[in-house]
């Protein structure tokens, strides 16, 4: 069933092609049409109008999906610059665990390329601590 998505379309047959290249042509056309049908069952019908209806080919057509979706990765720094800032001490827990735990954040945030220095991650924790 995943012949048409591992393998490249075969050149449309003409009248002078083989039979054999023929047989292979059917043979990946139908899989394709087959693999394009389970696609479209199976992908909720949301996600269903990001890609036209005239992509034909079930690999173009899950590529196609796969770019719409593309992870940001602005998205999760702001996620996690939010989380640095309105984190908060409670006193339930142990402080050295707190202090791990905000500098785990800014180590994710120098994953992705935003480094935070450490004067403003001891700021951000010494705010966040009970006065």
């Amino acid at each position: 069933m995943d012949l048409a998505i591992r393998k490249k379309q075969s050149t449309t047959p003409t009248v002078i092609s083989s039979s054999e290249d023929k047989a292979k042509f059917e043979k990946w056309d139908r899989y394709n049409r087959m693999s394009l049908m389970i696609i479209k069952r199976v992908i909720p019908e949301e996600f269903r109008g990001v890609v036209s209806e005239d992509t034909t080919n079930a690999k173009d057509y899950l590529t196609k999906i796969e770019k719409s979706f593309v992870k940001s990765d602005k998205a999760e720094t702001n996620t996690i610059i939010k989380s640095l800032i309105s984190i908060m001490y409670k006193g339930n827990d142990n402080i050295r665990e707190y202090n791990i735990e905000m500098s785990n954040l800014a180590s994710k945030l120098k994953a992705l390329k935003l480094d935070l220095h450490e004067d403003l991650l001891v700021h951000l924790i010494m705010n966040s601590l009970p006065v």
